[in-house]
């Protein structure tokens, strides 16, 4: 997955800025790097965390604190210590503080999917060296212990809204590039911050895969959700009621204004917007849907269909 596909406009517009977006992405890299140097300290030292060390002749020693640079800035982790120290991270090397591709790696492995084979290759690729089986196996296990965490962390009881989208990427997969669907929900708490709820891998968007999601979130603890905002993807308002009975539901406008837009010619597109725009920023809905009224008598003769998009949805 390309970093600047992972970048698309249909992400980036699920956050309020990019402050958000940068935070979430820095808790990403972080959990994931710590979790793998974490994963090569249990095969340098030959046991795991907490495991019986009465036999050893060397153990863990706390952490040290190192900033690391990444393609979007610098993030701190903690590393890892041995008594005798003579654990070399190779993930992070020492006296290194450049992280170049292990980004790549990190939102891979949470965006889920990938087998530890996969995972091994790109460590070769990425590094240009060969880690042992064993010291493979062991990071893999700790990041994919963390992944499962992170996937079935119970979520709150109410959401203010949840956002849900899919955002298609093409990937190779078997010598064949294939479409796969990111389905993501990021839904805004009742204290006001925003919160990942979760990503899912899938073949294409369709609302049969959507049940799946909404019933996992259900099954993690989420009770309500006041207002849900979603394209206009057939069938998906029936499969939230379903889940979610007492949900308000609502169409992003985004998509709307998408929808109606790709109908519309190209010397009119500045004007059809700035009309458009009256409706969605009207201060109440009597002064929308005269805006809409007024939108209809001056371009329904020309863009009839675009017209009966904002009726259907109103």
């Amino acid at each position: 997955m390309k970093k600047e596909d992972f970048l698309s406009k249909e992400f980036l517009k699920q956050f309020k800025d990019s402050g958000e977006f940068l935070s979430f992405m820095d808790d990403i890299y972080k959990r994931g790097i710590e979790a793998m140097l974490e994963g090569e300290l249990d095969a340098h030292l030959g046991y795991e965390k907490n495991q019986n060390r009465e036999q050893a002749d060397n153990y863990r020693n706390g952490y040290g604190s190192k900033e690391i640079k990444t393609e979007h800035g610098s993030i701190r982790i903690n590393v890892p210590r041995d008594r005798n120290a003579s654990f070399e991270p190779q993930i992070i090397p020492k006296r290194s503080r450049l992280s170049v591709g292990i980004e790549n790696l990190v939102i891979s492995l949470y965006a889920k999917g990938m087998s530890n084979a996969d995972i091994e290759e790109q460590l070769r690729e990425i590094y240009g060296f060969r880690l042992s089986p064993s010291t493979i196996s062991k990071i893999t296990d700790k990041i994919s212990q963390d992944i499962v965490n992170w996937q079935n962390r119970p979520l709150e009881p109410v959401y203010c809204i949840v956002w849900f989208d899919g955002i298609v990427f093409k990937v190779r997969e078997n010598s064949r590039v294939i479409n796969k669907t990111i389905y993501l929900a990021i839904g805004l708490r009742r204290d006001g911050k925003k919160e990942v709820l979760g990503m899912w891998l899938g073949k294409n968007e369709s609302s049969a895969y959507w049940m799946s999601v909404l019933t996992d979130l259900k099954a993690r603890g989420v009770e309500d959700i006041l207002i849900t905002v979603t394209d206009n993807l057939n069938g998906f308002s029936s499969t939230i009621e379903s889940i979610f009975p007492n949900a308000n539901k609502q169409i992003c406008v985004v998509h709307q204004i998408r929808n109606s837009s790709k109908y519309v010619v190209w010397k009119d597109k500045k004007e059809f917007a700035k009309d458009m725009k009256l409706i969605y920023t009207a201060p109440n809905k009597d002064a929308a849907e005269a805006a809409l009224s007024d939108f209809d008598k001056k371009w329904s003769d020309k863009y009839a269909y675009a017209i009966k998009i904002w009726h259907k949805s109103w």
